[in-house]
């Protein structure tokens, strides 16, 4: 796969992507991932990429041309174009699975006030990460890559996103113990020791129906 995010601030992502899952991803080459400043791409004398809007308001607005000529420029037949925008549609686990099998996507990171409309007019989709307003993209874009890379064949085990919470889109996940048996009073749940993986499984269903329950009872009004 690969991944080409515009951002105006590529400085961002250093510790991100350069850390643990996503950087053994990146040198086994599961995954190969561009950070292009569309500043690089602008005509404009000043080098600027935003503009006062038309009708007035607060604030600048990215102008189109760096971000037209940028994406033309790397798009292909197999490109997917996303928008992180709060006015996108909400990212859910599914899609990322989604995402997962495409082979290329190129993610636009807006930033100030937001973005000439007609910028829309590139994308195949766009996303936003939760009701909330951040300063740009790029922290968006960070947990797509995060979410999507990992569900790439090979790059954790399998069974490790088969069992995630939202695997069904509307469960969370089980509780899990490790050593020792017991810690300050608190003891594993025996069932845990019988080695009995069908009743494993089943109180594990059980504790993530109550965990939704109790937690997130909005996930099993829409099941």
């Amino acid at each position: 796969m690969k991944i080409d995010i515009l951002t105006l601030f590529p400085e961002m992502f250093k510790g991100v992507f350069e850390e643990s899952i996503i950087k053994r991803a990146i040198n086994n080459g599961k995954v190969e991932i561009n950070l292009i400043n569309f500043r690089d791409y602008t005509t404009d004398p000043h080098n600027k990429v935003d503009d006062t809007p038309y009708g007035g308001g607060a604030g600048m607005v990215l102008t189109c041309q760096p971000i037209f000529d940028c994406v033309k420029s790397i798009r292909t037949e197999k490109s997917k174009v996303i928008l992180l925008t709060p006015d996108g549609i909400q990212y859910k686990q599914r899609m990322a699975y989604d995402l997962a099998e495409e082979e290329h996507l190129i993610l636009i990171c807006g930033h100030y006030e937001g973005f000439d409309e007609r910028i829309r007019s590139l994308c195949d989709m766009e996303i936003s990460i939760g009701d909330y307003v951040l300063t740009g993209g790029e922290i968006p874009s960070m947990v797509l890559v995060d979410s999507i890379v990992r569900l790439i064949p090979g790059v954790i085990n399998e069974r490790s996103h088969i069992e995630d919470s939202f695997k069904d889109n509307y469960l969370l996940d089980y509780p899990s113990y490790t050593k020792p048996r017991v810690y300050e009073g608190m003891e594993v749940p025996e069932i845990l020791l019988s080695g009995d993986h069908k009743k494993i499984d089943e109180y594990r269903y059980q504790e993530s129906l109550k965990r939704t329950r109790e937690r997130r009872p909005d996930l099993l009004d829409k099941k």
